[in-house]
């Protein structure tokens, strides 16, 4: 019995899902400065950067900093990447 209760936090701890690492502030940075070299429009690179630090995490803010230089997201990611798009602009160009 004493080993079962000892057991049981490891068994829980596997079960929690794993939460991913914020992007960073140099990530952020990188963004604004990656979107203001394509749209020129501070307010929405702004907003945008922003946005990114909640809607995804540090490894697909790399993703997406790659594809705003040109890169695409890999075959499996583009599903999250467009979704990660249409929140952004819901947020930054309402209207949009």
């Amino acid at each position: 019995m004493h080993k079962l209760i000892r057991a049981l936090p490891i068994l829980f701890a596997g079960a929690l899902p794993a939460f991913a690492a914020a992007p960073t502030a140099a990530q952020k940075e990188e963004f604004y400065s990656v979107c203001m070299g394509i749209a020129q429009d501070a307010t929405l690179c702004g907003c945008k950067a922003d946005a990114a630090m909640t809607l995804i995490d540090e490894r697909f803010m790399g993703v997406v900093i790659a594809s705003m230089k040109g890169g695409s997201p890999a075959a499996g990611e583009y599903d999250a990447y467009n979704t990660y798009v249409a929140k952004s602009n819901q947020v930054c160009k309402p209207n949009y």
